[in-house]
């Protein structure tokens, strides 16, 4: 499928690759970009277009985007967002204070000197980065295709209701908080392991039967289902003096960071993008399980766009993985002992697409005498012998804010 924009940057309609072709090769189009594949037309042409529905399943780590138009998909991604921000300010400001402590010892320390950390209602570096992630997503779709309405899935829970119930009373949904339901769940695990101990399956003749943490409650331990285990209270006892182990894994209490972010990302998105529809959760997930399609967002976003409708899926799936747009670290080590080149080296950068032995990858890792380390969309390092070399590379597109590539559907 290829997407086409107007000679006056207005999206139309995608087309088939073999019209695509002969617009090319007549010299009527141009290629403006590669990943996804689109052309603009060198001529004017009726605007006349059909409707094309945008699916957005937001996300903390993971953007699902999807468009449906006449029942079938036109376009499919899903977006990794950057979530290394925090560790990385964290880490340059460590080097920061050493280099202070062994430069400018004597300095009289300086505390609240910068005025974005006392601005009010700010956001943090992280935050901006998502919310700008949903946004770049959002406006990049409406410049390749004529998108005629936005469907958004938002989320309607309060994550700090969940651990403070009495903020909200009057709502009878989170008046016993977090721990509500566990004795249902107690039975619910007894019933489960058939009323019979999971270590020595009865043999011990004790007909008192308790319902354990895998991972005790001391070590954050979680209240699910999937953290519980039936044990007789001779096994019980034996394990809390340590007389034996169990060998399953069990399952901490899960953060509230990622929705305490959300929250605050679909409120920006619902402010920025106000004639939207919104949506929500359970009724993407009995959208998708209707349709039969495996849990992923990319699936979630078309479950969004086409309401439950039956649509036709696309044999691939743009994948974009977001990444800082220029390397500003200088120097590695606490006192900068190894010095990194931030230029180019042979003419490639990191983050550089390119292709190597007829194959795409993304530069990882950049060596002074001519080699690199060569990685996937996904970030995972490809193990190639011998270590490639940039004179057998050529570049295919350079570095971005987002590394992109296309994947068969699964």
């Amino acid at each position: 499928m290829v997407y086409v924009i107007n000679a006056n940057n207005t999206p139309l309609m995608p087309t088939i690759n073999v019209i695509a072709r002969l617009l090319l090769k007549q010299k009527k189009a141009k290629v403006i970009k590669t990943c996804p594949f689109t052309i603009k037309l060198k001529y004017m042409t009726s605007e006349y277009v059909q409707e094309a529905t945008l699916g957005i399943d937001t996300g903390s780590g993971k953007i699902g985007s999807a468009v449906v138009s006449n029942n079938q998909v036109v376009y499919q991604t899903e977006t990794e967002i950057r979530n290394e921000i925090t560790d990385k300010m964290s880490q340059r400001s460590k080097y920061r204070r050493n280099r202070r402590n062994r430069k400018t010892r004597y300095r009289k320390a300086r505390w609240l000197n910068r005025k974005n950390s006392i601005k009010k209602d700010r956001f943090s570096p992280t935050m901006v980065s998502k919310i700008n992630s949903h946004i770049k997503e959002i406006e990049y779709v409406k410049s390749i295709l004529p998108i005629s309405r936005i469907i958004i899935e938002t989320g309607d829970f309060d994550p700090h209701a969940l651990k403070n119930p009495s903020v909200l009373n009057n709502k009878w949904l989170y008046q016993k908080g977090i721990n509500y339901g566990f004795a249902n769940t107690k039975a619910y695990v007894l019933d489960r392991d058939k009323y019979t101990c999971q270590h020595c399956k009865n043999k011990s003749k004790d007909n008192r039967l308790e319902v354990h943490h895998i991972i005790f409650r001391s070590q954050n331990g979680s209240d699910d289902e999937s953290n519980l285990i039936v044990l007789c209270k001779s096994c019980h006892d034996s394990l809390h003096e340590g007389k034996l182990q169990l060998k399953k894994k069990g399952k901490i209490k899960t953060q509230l960071k990622h929705a305490t972010q959300m929250n605050s990302i679909r409120v920006q998105l619902m402010k920025i993008y106000n004639q939207a529809i919104e949506t929500f959760g359970f009724v993407t997930k009995e959208h998708r399980q209707i349709a039969g399609l495996s849990k992923t967002h990319c699936n979630d976003a078309v479950s969004i766009a086409s309401q439950g409708e039956k649509v036709k899926l696309l044999d691939s799936v743009i994948y974009k993985k977001c990444v800082s747009k220029g390397d500003y670290q200088q120097t590695k080590g606490i006192r900068s002992e190894q010095k990194i080149p931030t230029g180019k080296i042979q003419g490639f950068k990191k983050f550089d697409k390119v292709e190597y032995l007829n194959k795409l990858y993304f530069i990882k890792g950049r060596m002074s005498t001519g080699y690199a380390i060569l990685m996937n969309v996904f970030g995972k390092k490809q193990v190639l012998k011998p270590i490639p070399k940039f004179s057998k590379m050529i570049r295919v597109s350079a570095r971005s804010g987002q590394i992109v590539a296309i994947h068969p559907a699964t």
